[in-house]
């Protein structure tokens, strides 16, 4: 088809054997790209109960068929692997522009497996593939490495790195891209780490083809005109992610001291208006459309951010109110390599257990110079950090405190208090990787919107449909934040494989996509049981707020989460029947 490059780079680490295979268009056919086409070549190829740590899980780079095309908001990259956080199937997305520059060197994707005997990276400058000694790399930050590897590959070249957390193998290590751009859920920079691959450079400068390119071109111009550049999506330029503090407030929703809350006194500290004063300017990722980052100072730390997921998990829910701080957090957290919203979650759990007398971490809510101390020992496994890495679930297996824990399958939830937003609730419970506000975001309606909140009325259709929308939006690699219609990406899709697609292929596709996610974790020993949520969403209401005197009662979830499997096609257990397999074309 069109719009690939039909190429598949291969590295073994253990053996430095570089090789080059053609793309599995059969799949390609069903499963596009990015996040379906990922879990389609790890699903065949990973054995069950792999070590996610180990030699041989396999870390999946990953494009779609619009990346590097001048179809709108395309630029990401998928990044697909077993997650060390708990090992699910972990599927993460990164921006900024690598993803393009390893499509014009001639790649789809690339495979990494084994592990490299001393520290290295892999450089890719279009058809020349190489492994180079990171030695003097090791123990570096990200923001180092990266310039270190540009001066050394040429200004143009484009780097994933990690910091130190993923050296030590920190179960919810990122993976860190220009600087400011990270992979950051489930501990995808930790599969590097354990492979001993400091780095991935790549530089290209060949071009993709599409079948019709006219029609590309002028549909991709109408939809940047009609569903893009619009009243309603100016919000992401004006504002960013960072207004959604103030909606989670005033919907009650917004995470605050480990949950114990969905209303912070002091959110006015962290909202956009906050944000916008500390602005220097505006980016955005490669094809972008929209330009949501906001690059800005504080208190002489530079940044593109804070998003809204670090001013909730590691501002609010910290009891952190200065901004300046949550900025420094950040900075911290993207140079040593470590994802915000699980870095927050864990000082919030570590505050709590503290003050609850369960543990004395010697941290409480609001102590900023303990909690900016945090990640570095954390990143380093020092002192407190050998505890606080171990992730959540974990630290309450090891010290108690179970019933404060807030994760979903072992992943630290994020920025949406589910005790408002009862189908985020079941996104949270039945989502692939755990507590993701990615593979479905019903807040939109259910606590921005018109949508009945706190009720199981049609949550488990609204929720599965999103699921699948997600599931091809994010194959194709399209950015979250563009709500295109199904039709829209269909019609692109058209003209740039030349293949005929309409609506129902990609929702068919999305809906086999998520499937092939269950089957993975069924294969490891997931079951109905880990579709569950934090012990306080169902047992302790809301203290204040829009929803105050609120909780989720374990028989309404439960009551939800019957439906949804029967919705799906799935037996009893959450185990997709072999009829809906067949279906599929997943049998």
């Amino acid at each position: 088809m069109y719009s690939y490059r039909n190429c598949v780079l291969r590295v073994n680490l253990t053996t430095g054997l570089i090789s080059r295979e053609a793309l599995r268009m059969d799949w390609a056919k069903q499963f596009y790209g990015g996040k379906g086409l990922g879990m389609k070549y790890l699903y065949e190829e990973l054995a069950p109960h792999t070590d996610p740590l180990g030699p041989a899980n396999k870390l999946i780079l990953i494009t779609g068929p619009f990346t590097g095309t001048a179809v709108p908001c395309s630029g990401k990259l998928a990044i697909v692997t077993k997650s060390p956080a708990n090992g699910t199937l972990l599927d993460c997305s990164i921006g900024g522009s690598f993803a393009a520059a390893l499509k014009f060197a001639g790649f789809d994707a690339v495979i990494i497996e084994g592990k490299a005997a001393s520290p290295v990276y892999l450089k890719i400058q279009n058809d020349q593939v190489s492994l180079e000694s990171a030695a003097h790399l090791w123990g570096q930050g990200t923001r180092a490495t990266e310039f270190r590897l540009r001066d050394a590959c040429g200004a143009e070249s484009v780097v994933l790195a990690i910091g130190p957390a993923g050296e030590n193998q920190v179960p919810f290590a990122c993976i860190s891209s220009e600087l400011y751009r990270q992979a950051g859920r489930g501990g995808v920079g930790s599969v590097m780490g354990s492979k001993n691959l400091k780095a991935v450079v790549v530089s290209g400068t060949g071009d993709v083809q599409a079948a019709n390119m006219e029609g590309l071109l002028e549909t991709a111009l109408n939809a940047l005109r009609q569903d893009l550049l619009t009243d309603t999506n100016l919000w992401a330029y004006t504002d960013g992610t960072p207004m959604l503090v103030e909606l989670s407030q005033t919907a009650g929703i917004l995470p605050t001291r480990n949950f114990q809350s969905g209303t912070f006194d002091e959110y006015e500290s962290l909202s956009s208006a906050k944000v916008q004063q500390l602005r220097l300017s505006k980016k955005g990722c490669f094809s972008c459309g929209l330009g949501c980052g906001n690059f800005l100072r504080a208190a002489g730390t530079e940044l593109e951010g804070p998003e809204y997921e670090t001013l909730s998990a590691a501002g609010s829910n910290c009891g952190i109110a200065d901004l300046a701080a949550v900025v420094k957090f950040n900075a911290l957290c993207d140079d040593l390599g470590l994802d915000t919203i699980s870095t927050g979650g864990v000082i919030a759990f570590a505050m709590e257990l503290t003050e609850k007398q369960v543990y004395d971490f010697g941290m409480t809510f609001g102590d900023i110079p303990k909690y900016l101390e945090a990640p570095q020992l954390i990143a380093r496994r020092q002192g407190i950090g050998q505890e606080l890495a171990l992730g959540v679930k974990a630290m309450a297996e090891k010290y108690g405190g179970q019933e404060y824990a807030m994760h979903v399958k072992g992943l630290e939830m994020p920025g949406y208090e589910p005790r408002g937003a009862w189908g985020m609730g079941l996104a949270y419970a039945t989502a692939p990787r755990g507590a993701c506000h990615m593979s479905a975001w019903p807040v939109a309606e259910e606590a921005y919107g018109d949508r009945e909140a706190c009720t199981v009325e049609g949550k488990a259709a609204f929720v599965m449909e999103l699921q699948h929308y997600n599931a091809i939006k994010f194959s194709l690699i399209l950015c979250d934040f563009w709500a295109l219609s199904f039709e829209r990406m269909a019609e692109l899709l058209s003209y740039a494989t030349g293949e005929q697609i309409n609506a129902d292929r990609l929702i068919k596709a999305g809906e086999a996509i998520f499937n092939l996610a269950r089957l993975f974790n069924i294969r490891e020993g997931y079951a109905k049981q880990d579709d569950t949520l934090p012990r306080r969403i169902f047992n302790d209401c809301l203290p204040g707020g829009a929803v105050a005197g609120q909780r989720l009662p374990a028989k309404d979830f439960a009551q939800m989460l019957d439906e949804y499997y029967r919705l799906r096609g799935w037996d009893n257990n959450g185990v997709p029947t072999a009829a809906k397999l067949a279906e599929l074309g997943l049998a």
